[in-house]
Formats: C-alpha cells, structure tokens, sequence
C-alpha cells in the first residue's frame, strides 16, 4: 500500500466499518516502514481490499483487514493473510494476533484456518456499538508445522488468486 492508493482503501474502509480510520491515521502508519507492513489487493486498476499489520518484537498484530462488499467471499482476505503471515515470518515474527469481533463469523472462520484460537474477550471493545472483540493468537507461525499450513491453505485457493509484488 502506498499513500497514492488511500482514496481506494478509504472507500472500502468507510464502506465496511462504522468507525472508519481516517486518511491521517492510515499515513501515519504507511510512514512507520520498519514496523508496520500494509497490502492492497487489486482487479484491474481497482483497489478490492486491504490489510495491515504491526510487528512488535516477535509479534504481529493484524491491525485491520477489509474487502469490498462486491467482492467478499472471493478468497482475497485469505490471500492477504497469507501475505501478511509469510512477511511476518520473513521480518523476525513468531507470533500473530488480532481482535476480532465475536460475531463476525466469516472472519472467525478465516482466522481459525490460520490455526487461530481465542484466548480472551475485550468487553465493549467496538465504543460505536458496544460488541466485544474476540483476541486470538497463533503461536509458532515460524515452526515448519505452521508453513505446512499455509502451504495447504494456499493449495486451495482459485488458480486466479496470487500475491505479485
């Protein structure tokens, strides 16, 4: 993600949530380089998503994921998992976590595929509308067990779907 895309990743970013991050704070993170790492996904010269991460020391924190409403169900969240999980890993991380609300069952469902468990509840975590947020980790995203992983996940995606740099 560079500054140039934000008009893009704003529009789905005020599409998808009800407290959309701002075009500041979205530049201030793109400025942090060595501990933030943020993708766009694109079709065609249209941005459909995007996502975020932060490293801290041997963690990453998914900071924000979010598709277009068009193309949800595509695969392209999952795609950008694996992106973001394999760069951690290239960039020092072990671990990865992320809140997530606890009813939003399709991301649920993506994040166990990438072998995440909850290990806690954040109450009132999302102020606009007082739902909590589910706080799940992986551990040993650097084991060879977890590249199998997402090895298999990648396995399974549509032939369409790549990451290109």
């Amino acid at each position: 993600m560079r500054t140039r895309d934000l008009r893009g990743v704003l529009a789905i970013e005020e599409s998808v949530y009800t407290r959309p991050w701002s075009h500041r704070l979205f530049a201030d993170e793109l400025s942090q380089r060595k501990s933030r790492i943020y993708r766009t996904a694109w079709v065609d010269r249209d941005i459909v998503a995007f996502a975020g991460l932060m490293l801290i020391e041997e963690d990453a924190h998914v900071n924000n994921i979010a598709v277009a409403p068009a193309w949800h169900g595509r695969g392209i969240a999952t795609v950008l998992m694996l992106d973001l999980t394999r760069s951690a890993i290239e960039r020092g991380s072990r671990h990865l976590t992320l809140e997530v609300r606890v009813g939003n069952e399709p991301a649920l469902a993506l994040y166990r595929r990438f072998g995440m468990a909850p290990v806690g509840l954040r109450p009132n975590y999302y102020a606009e509308t007082g739902e909590d947020a589910l706080v799940m980790w992986a551990r040993s995203i650097d084991s060879d067990t977890y590249q199998a992983r997402l090895a298999s996940i990648e396995a399974e995606l549509p032939p369409e779907l790549s990451v290109t740099w």
